[in-house]
Parts: C-alpha cells; structure tokens; sequence
C-alpha cells in the first residue's frame, strides 16, 4: 500500500520542480527586459527553454536533489544546491560561448543565465522549505488539540540541537521549554527557537518555575561523572528523564524523539564511544569461514553479530545449549544477509564430534568464547571447569592446528591473573595451552583478556534489578568490593579489534577502564528505578564467596604491559612461566583426575601448575542465592 503513496508523492514533487524551473526561467526573462519582452527575444526563450529546463532537471538528479527529505532541509542541503545551481549553469554558459552565430537562437544571454540559476535553484529550495514550515505548522496544531509535556534539554551540543530541531518540528507530544548547558558562552544563546536558560546546576529552580514534565539529557559523549551528577539533580527535582541513546545505538548517530529511552545504569558507567578500525577488521575477516563457540552466549552472541557485519563467506556457531543456539540462529537467519550461517550443536570437549566439524567445514577462524565462567558455581564444580574451560580449549586448539586454523582467539578473564579462584586458574592453564601449541603450530594462538561485562547471564545487574523488583533487599558481598565493567558489544568489537593486531603468543588485554564499587553501583540501580537506597530499598552485605577478590588487578608484577596500534588494548607480555615443564603432563593428569571427580586432588594440582594461585585446597561450603557477583565475560 505505501509504494503508490510514495511513488505519487515523488510525480508531485517532479512536477512541482518543473512547474518551478519554468517560471524561473520566465521571470528571469521579464526582469532582464523590465517585463516588456520584445517578440523575437519571447521566440528565442521558447526555443531555449526546453534545453535549460532539461539540463537543470538532469542536474536535480545527478546531485541527488530529488532524493532530499523535505522535512530535514538545513544548511548542508543548501550547499547541495548551491553546487547544483553552478553545475546546471556551466553547460548552458558554454553553449553561450562555443555555439557558431547561426545557432544564436540557442544563445541564452549571460545575465539570463546567472539570474535564473539563482531563481530556479532558490525557487527548488524554497518549495522544500516551504513544505517543511506547512508541515511542522500542522503538526503543532495537531499536538496543541493534546496534553504536551513540558521539557528542558541537558546539552546544547550537537545532540541538544538535533534534538530541540526534532521538538520543535512537531512531530512529537513534548513542548521544549528550553536548554541547559555548563558552557557559559552558550547561556543566554538560542537553539532552534529555545533559550538556553541556564547551568546543570539551576535544573531544580528551573523544573519548578517552568512546570517542566520531564528532562531529556542530549549528551554526545559525557563521562559517568557528568551523567551521574545530572541524574542526582533531576532525582532531586522530581522530575523524570530520559536520554538520548549513545552513538552504537543510533548507527550513524541520527537522533530522533521516538528513540529516547530511560536513563539506564550503563549510562551511569561511561558512554565513550570505542572506534575500532573498520577497514582492517573487514580484511580479516571477509569471505572466511568463522568459527565461534559459546555461540549462544552473551560474549559469543555479540562476536557472531559483529561477525556478521563483516561479511564472512560462512559464520559457524558452536554452542552447546539447544535453546541458546535455536535463539541466535533465528535472530541471524532473519538479517538480510549473505552469510551462511551454520548452527552446529555440540560440546567443544567432544573430539570426535569437534574433529567432524573441522573436517567439514575447514573454519579460517575461530574466536573460542565457551566456558563455565560464574565463579561461586565453578568453585563447587571445578572437575568440570577443568574439563570445559581448560581441556575443552586444549582439544580445540589442537584441532585448530591440526586443520590448519588461520588464526584462534581465546576469550579469557582478568580473573586469571594470580588466580583466587578455580575459574581463574582454569583459564589462566587455557592461556598457557594455547601459548604452548602456539610454539608449534602454523596457527596464531592468542588470548585476550577482559572483566566484567554489563547485562550478561547470571552477572550483577540483572540480579539486582531482580532484587529491586521484589521489594530487596539488594546483596552486596563487601562494601569496598569493586569490579571494571564494559558493555557487550563493547568488549566483542574490542575482542575483534585485539585479534586484528595480536602475533602468536600474544596475551592481549582490553582497557576496562575506571573500576566501580559494587555499593554504588547497587544505590545507582536503586535510585534510577525511582526508589531510595536504604529507605525504600534495603542494602545487605553477604559477605565475600570463595574465590572473590576484593579487587580485580590490571597486571600481573611479572607481566608487564604495553600499547598497541589502538588505544583500549594492551599487550601482557608473556611471563616465564609461559613455558613451563611437563605442561603436557600436568594437563593429561588433571583430565583424569577430572574424568574420577576427585575435586581435592585437582586443587592440588593446580597448585603445583600454577603456584601464584591461592585456590583452596578443598571443596567450599555452597553458597546462598541469589549472588550479587558480577559475572565474567563470556558464554554459557
């Protein structure tokens, strides 16, 4: 039903263009000779009006004229027809010069050339201004016949001026009031027909004397400092909010007023924009075969979507929870997308069955992000962290050399520096498997390390949105407990970026950032739900579980860091111990110890492998939920 719409829309739009040009060029002709056009020169006009009218309207097409909204007509598109006036002109200015004297009927005069240039283009101009005045007239008519909320913006940046243009369009129910912004040149200063009426500082005083209904905050890149203390204000005032989104969420960073959401605690923790290098990734990853295990969780989702963006012959996704993997094939499978997605069931531990897969489908690349990562549970089931996140990555790195793999990333933790827990030890062994087969193969073996990430299975925030949800109380392990967050697409596009640039052997570390106590980051949840720490919603603290620090370290002392080609990721160079005897042995007697569950023995052993560690000696009591850890980055 809308492509008739659309296309009658654009015949009038062309028609109306037409309509345009043609008085243009007569109006030209009428002021040239003071509205008394002499009979030969009338002659000579129609002869040359098809021929300017022609090349003018071939120029609205080449310059893309004809594919402008209307309703977003602004400096840039004046430019757009500016070029297009100079451009339509060249020809016809040439035909003037070069056509021999008995082709002077097709002669337009030169002052007839310059004035309807400017009339003709002025005019197309005009038309789509005038739409555009029409158009946000009526709306504002239609929204006055409603209740509009009152609104002040935060920002009168780039952000706050998109968005007061898109309020005062009309196209919404909300009446912008006026801005705020902490730049002093800016107070006093109108943006798109609204004040800027003061600092972030006078909201409160601002909400009350104008009525305001809710703040919208229009921050293009702030720091969780910024955005934390403009929540603080609004929380006092009274007064709802919403934000507009950070740039990953808007592709191309358009900003419209049916695209604000609530502010939400990912906002509270830092919206800096990550670049990565397009160009490079795109090179790497184009027209391979793309291996990508833990494929249903939140780490290996988020990789296999980036993935996907990049154009790869043939994306496998290993995962080995039905359900997990059923959900992100659909979600793939409906892109429009020339990718072959290939969901493939399975358990990375199984030999036989990796060693088919392989086989088959011959990947280029494989991002290996499945393992048992939440670090309560993996303490009370370390034989089958062993087997998973330790021997399952050995198994596949294996594999991957034997099959010739480009390239295989390992998605570790920081959790396996000087590990206190079995899940850090586990994949502290990963890394020094892969460093190991690294020294022998073809393949590129590497690992990149991360923390936390927000909003994964079974991590912090979820659990206390839970806990917020059911009246609390919110469960905090240790007051001073603190813990580095990224997004997840911010950790897969880094996790990618670090593959680009790491050499064999390398353990690359992705910039977490400022850490963020676990306490604040439980009152800030508590407060943007509309509540009050401790009075409405209690805080308990539980105690630290087996395995937890108090801290998560950045580097290990004999691990020293370095800077690569991007900002936000490191290079842990290599320890000694990367090379330790008998760690062949060692891997082959923890796999049998893992096969009888004898889950003492295994610490033991660990200890022994890795003697920075501090994993207990022996089976810890069960822990009680729900847990307040935040979880590791990665997929089950």
């Amino acid at each position: 039903m809308s492509s008739p719409r659309v296309s009658t829309t654009r015949r009038m739009q062309i028609l109306l263009d037409l309509i345009t040009l043609v008085f243009a060029f007569a109006f030209a002709y009428l002021l040239r000779f003071d509205f008394a056009v002499p009979q030969d020169q009338l002659d000579r006009a129609l002869i040359q009006l098809p021929v300017v009218i022609s090349i003018q309207l071939l120029t609205v097409i080449l310059t893309g004229m004809s594919t402008i909204i209307w309703r977003y007509v602004g400096i840039a598109e004046i430019q757009t027809f500016a070029r297009a006036a100079l451009l339509s002109s060249t020809p016809i200015l040439l035909l003037r010069l070069g056509l021999p004297e008995r082709f002077q009927d097709f002669r337009v005069p030169l002052s007839i050339i310059v004035m309807d240039a400017i009339l003709a283009f002025g005019g197309l101009l005009g038309l789509r201004v005038l739409r555009r005045v029409l158009y946000e007239a009526m709306q504002a008519r239609k929204n006055l016949q409603g209740q509009r909320r009152r609104v002040l913006v935060v920002g009168a940046g780039d952000a706050g001026v998109l968005i007061a243009k898109e309020i005062r369009g009309g196209a919404s129910d909300l009446e912008l009031v006026g801005l705020v912004d902490d730049n002093p040149g800016s107070i006093g200063a109108t943006v798109s027909g609204a004040r800027v009426l003061g600092t972030t500082g006078a909201i409160g005083e601002l909400c009350a004397e104008h009525r305001i209904d809710e703040v919208i905050l229009a921050f293009s890149q702030a720091s969780r400092h910024e955005i934390r203390r403009v929540v603080e204000i609004c929380e006092e005032a009274s007064v709802e909010m919403r934000i507009i989104p950070s740039y990953h969420e808007v592709v191309g960073g358009a900003v419209e007023v049916n695209r604000l959401r609530e502010v939400r605690i990912e906002d509270l923790l830092g919206r800096e924009p990550i670049e990565v290098d397009e160009s490079r990734l795109l090179d790497m990853i184009e027209d391979q075969r793309v291996m990508v295990t833990g494929a249903g969780g939140s780490i290996g989702s988020e990789i296999a979507r980036q993935i996907e963006r990049l154009s790869p012959q043939r994306l496998l996704l290993v995962e080995r929870s039905e359900a997990a993997l059923f959900e992100i094939h659909r979600e793939l499978s409906a892109l429009e997308s020339n990718v072959e997605f290939e969901p493939i069931l399975a358990d990375i531990g199984d030999e036989a069955r990796m060693r088919a897969v392989f086989s088959h489908h011959r990947p280029s690349r494989v991002y290996h992000a499945a393992a048992h990562k939440h670090v309560p549970m993996v303490e009370l089931n370390c034989a089958e962290a062993i087997r998973n996140n330790t021997l399952g990555t050995q198994t596949l790195g294996q594999l991957a050399s034997e099959y010739d793999v480009e390239s295989f990333v390992l998605i570790s933790t920081d959790k396996a520096i000087r590990p206190t827990s079995v899940m850090g030890a586990s994949k502290r062994l990963a890394e020094l498997a892969i460093q190991h087969l690294d020294k022998t193969s073809r393949t590129k073996f590497m690992a990149v390390r991360f923390g936390n990430v927000m909003g994964s299975a079974g991590s912090v925030i979820p659990i206390f949105s839970e806990q917020i949800k059911a009246g609390g109380p919110v469960t905090v392990t240790h007051p001073e407990m603190e813990r580095y967050f990224m997004t997840i697409p911010e950790a897969s596009r880094l996790v990618l970026q670090a593959s680009a640039i790491g050499e064999g052997g390398d353990i690359l570390f992705l910039d977490m950032g400022e850490p963020i106590r676990i306490l604040d980051l439980a009152r800030d949840m508590i407060t943007l739900s509309g509540l009050k720490p401790e009075h409405d919603i209690p805080i308990e603290f539980v105690g630290t579980r087996p395995g937890e620090k108090l801290y998560e370290e950045l580097e290990h002392p004999e691990e020293k860091l370095s800077g690569t080609s991007h900002p936000k990721v490191l290079i842990a160079h290599a320890r000694d111990d990367s090379g330790i005897d008998g760690l062949a042995r060692s891997l082959a007697h923890l796999g049998e110890l893992a096969d009888l569950g004898m889950e003492a023995e295994i610490r033991e052993t660990i200890g022994r492998c890795l003697p920075e560690s501090h994993v207990l000696g022996r089976r810890p009591h069960a822990v009680r939920e729900p847990e307040s850890e935040p979880s590791r980055a990665e997929s089950r």
